[in-house]
């Protein structure tokens, strides 16, 4: 016998959709909204004016702008500081050195910080370089040897390949070529001048017909790490400069007319009499060991050139201005409120122990979803579109510096933002599913998706910890608001404290998506399930 039973026809989505809709539009729900909106925006920009506000470099009393990273050929901010003896060369043509030494020195080191000491940091750079000229963040092509990674070839600051490992000394010698033909310029290296290994190739766009090629050096800060309280580190930097000598230096291709290289040259700055200029691209000679001690710059001797330099060429990190999200310093507070209203939609109207209420269904759920995804993404694309515009802006007008990114880049933090109030909203939604409990479901999103990001981004917890909270909870979501990237040939503190995620944007996303889709599977297999028939309905609260 066939089994029948009398059953209320269920609405189509679409129709639940606007009765959710509907059930959403209330004014104590919209004003939670626009005040997720206002937190973000008013603290955001109460940011840049605060920092504006104290803005004033140099020690005269006119306040002039304060220093940023230049840009690079593709928009991103760069560090382009060292000092360069070069000349002028064609489109075809190559240069030639013997680096026969290389020594430096690091300024009050741990664990005294009493003492200037000899050493150089493994990132420090002396070799050839060829470059669209001497301004600031143009391209180049470069091949060098550094304190502690043997030989490199680099390019257009983002770009690094690897040659052979090892120093150098007096004994053991290494020789570098730059060849250039065209736009595209090669490096070799040699142990003894005859026997050559190619280290690497790059492409650079649109080189004009001359440029400029020779010899440069730079060493970064030291960079030592300081455990504070609960095991966090901060980080502290150092003054350090490099020497290298250079000698058989010869350059093929040239545009200029002179006496070859390694005849006495003039130590000015200004162009030398047998076609060698010399000075620092970017600013250094301002502390009191350049001062005092030994000065940036060019000495020659018996055709050997001894060139002494600081600073770095890589990509920026944050210390020559401030990132594009740094002013979404209220998201963690509108995340809340959107959490808490998500939460609170699901809980409300759905109590099956009362007479005439319906309980809530799986299609109910998903209608759900998709009411608090599509508000909370509006809510959070207003949001983030009035900050990440806006408050550049201001830092900028009160002269401080902001970090260039490419327009696809701010395009994708706002977007950024809006997923990531989107899925919390719908992870706390199908959290109030499953728990049936407001208190209980409020406090689990809260301790699973604002509370790690807090804990890793404040200087708190020990830098592993604070990554694999940022790896292996919802939290890994905030990573969407990340413009600044992690270089491995650039020594910096990556960490979550200094704004560095450890995933990439989208994976960060993904592990909040997982969270979501799995707790909202379960959610709707409960609301499947039913309340079975023998026991006492639960109380939605």
């Amino acid at each position: 016998m066939r089994e029948t039973h009398e059953a209320t026809a269920e609405p189509s989505l679409t129709a639940q959709v606007r009765q959710e809709w509907a059930r959403f539009r209330t004014r104590g729900r919209m004003i939670a909204v626009a005040a997720a909106i206002l937190v973000t925006v008013l603290l955001g920009l109460l940011h840049a004016i605060t920092l504006g506000g104290g803005s004033h470099c140099g020690d005269g009393p006119v306040e002039v702008p304060c220093p940023t990273d230049p840009a690079g050929p593709h928009g991103q901010a760069v560090s382009d500081t060292f000092y360069f003896v070069h000349r002028p060369l064609g489109e075809n043509g190559s240069i030639t050195v013997r680096v026969t030494s290389m020594t430096g020195i690091i300024t009050y080191p741990p664990p005294d910080h009493d003492e200037i000491v000899p050493g150089l940091v493994p990132w420090a750079k002396a070799g050839v370089i060829v470059k669209d000229g001497t301004a600031q963040g143009s391209s180049y092509a470069a091949l060098m040897l550094t304190g502690a990674h043997g030989v490199r070839m680099q390019h257009d600051y983002v770009h690094d390949t690897a040659g052979r490992a090892g120093g150098v000394s007096a004994e053991a010698p290494r020789w570098l070529r730059l060849t250039r033909s065209g736009d595209t310029v090669t490096g070799h290296e040699s142990a003894d001048g005859t026997r050559w290994t190619r280290v690497g190739t790059a492409h650079l766009a649109a080189l004009p017909e001359t440029v400029r090629v020779g010899l440069f050096v730079t060493s970064p800060g030291d960079l030592t790490l300081r455990q504070v309280a609960l095991g966090a580190s901060l980080p502290e930097a150092r003054f350090t400069q490099a020497t290298a000598t250079f000698d058989h230096i010869s350059v093929e291709g040239g545009t200029s007319t002179g006496t070859p290289a390694g005849t006495p040259a003039d130590t000015s700055a200004d162009a030398s009499a047998n076609g060698w200029s010399h000075g620092s691209v970017g600013e250094m000679g301002h502390t009191d060991w350049e001062k005092y001690h030994r000065a940036a710059g060019l000495v020659e001797s018996n055709g050997a050139f001894t060139v002494t330099g600081t600073g770095d060429i890589g990509p920026s990190g944050t210390e020559g201005g401030h990132p594009v999200e740094s002013g979404l310093v209220g998201l963690a507070i509108s995340l809340i409120i959107v959490l808490v209203v998500a939460v609170r939609f699901t809980t409300a109207g759905h109590r099956p122990d009362v007479t005439g209420v319906a309980p809530l269904t799986g299609r109910a759920l998903a209608a759900k979803a998709i009411v608090a995804g599509a508000v909370t993404f509006l809510a959070g694309l207003v949001s983030a579109v009035v900050v990440v515009t806006a408050g550049p802006d201001i830092l900028r007008a009160n002269g401080l510096g902001v970090i260039p990114v490419p327009a696809l880049t701010g395009m994708r933090v706002v977007a950024g933002v809006a997923a990531l109030l989107a899925v919390a909203a719908v992870l706390a939604l199908a959290l109030g599913a499953l728990l049936r409990r407001t208190w209980a479901a409020i406090l689990v999103a809260i301790s699973t998706v604002v509370l790690p990001y807090l804990l890793a981004v404040l200087p708190l917890l020990p830098d592993d910890t604070a990554r694999w909270l940022l790896r292996l909870t919802p939290a890994a979501g905030f990573a969407v608001v990340q413009t600044i990237r992690e270089y491995p040939q650039v020594v910096a503190h990556y960490a979550p404290s200094a704004g560095y995620h450890p995933l990439a944007w989208w994976a960060g996303l993904a592990v909040l998506c997982g969270y979501a889709a799995v707790v909202l599977a379960l959610a709707g297999s409960r609301l499947r399930r039913g309340v079975p028939a023998s026991g006492p309905l639960p109380r939605w609260r």
